[in-house]
Order: C-alpha cells, then sequence, then structure tokens
C-alpha cells in the first residue's frame, strides 16, 4: 500500500465546525459519509464549497474526506469551504513564494478569512438579542 500524503483543514462558520482530510484523487467529496451531492439539499450549498477548488484549478486533483457538525446547511458549506481552503494552502506552503501560489489566488477571492458573524446572545429584559417587547405608554 502507498501511503498518500493527507492536508487537513479546519473551518468554521457560524456554529459549523468542518474537519477536511484531502488526499490526491480524482476528485471525490465525501460528507459524514456520504456523496456531497447526497448530503447537501441544495445545488448552490456544492457550489459554493467547491469555490476553492474552482479558483486553483484543482477540482479533479484530490479526493476530499469531510466531518461536519452543527448548524445548518449553509454554515456547514461555509465551513468545508474554509477547512478545503486551509488544507490548499498546506498543500502549497513550499511555493509560496512563486507569482502564481493557491494564496494569492484564494486570498484575492476572499476564502482565506474566516466569517466570523454569528448569532448575537439574548439580552435580559428583551425578547431577543434586539427585539423589546411593546411599549405602552398607559
Amino acid at each position: 500500500m502507498v501511503n498518500k500524503k493527507i492536508y487537513t483543514g479546519t473551518g468554521r462558520r457560524k456554529s459549523s465546525v468542518a474537519q477536511v482530510k484531502m488526499t490526491s484523487g480524482k476528485g471525490k467529496i465525501t460528507v459524514n459519509g456520504k456523496d456531497v451531492r447526497d448530503f447537501f439539499p441544495y445545488e448552490t450549498n456544492v457550489m459554493d464549497l467547491k469555490q476553492p477548488l474552482v479558483a486553483t484549478n484543482t477540482e479533479e486533483s484530490f479526493d476530499i474526506e469531510v466531518k461536519v457538525s452543527g448548524g445548518g446547511f449553509t454554515g456547514q458549506a461555509g465551513a468545508i469551504r474554509l477547512g478545503i481552503t486551509r488544507a490548499l494552502l498546506e498543500y502549497d506552503a513550499p511555493n509560496v513564494e512563486s507569482d502564481n501560489s493557491f494564496r494569492k489566488i484564494l486570498k484575492a477571492s476572499g476564502f482565506v478569512t474566516r466569517d466570523a458573524r454569528t448569532k448575537e446572545r439574548k439580552k435580559p429584559g428583551l425578547k431577543a438579542a434586539r427585539k423589546a417587547p411593546q411599549f405602552s405608554k398607559r
């Protein structure tokens, strides 16, 4: 058996966490043991998580295995996208100084930065984070 090099990346988005393992292969993406198209109900989620691979033209170069938990489909797709980006950066680490490095491409597309927006906490005396009870003058 030939040992394949495994590149890893962890992505987070909203309350979702994705652990990505990337090996050289034919472009098969598995999420929690299922094919990516069976796991996500919407094609837009699949397109969203594949964006880093499309940008770097490596769609059919790697097999990707993902464990994802927490949140909904959109948050999970965003977490997987960041995990794939970080795994690609780990793969490309020796070529960081070159002009066509993955880092430059991914950074310009905005995939390297984590989206820090999360749900705001509920405050005391309010119904939600900002929604107050109806005001009555009398």
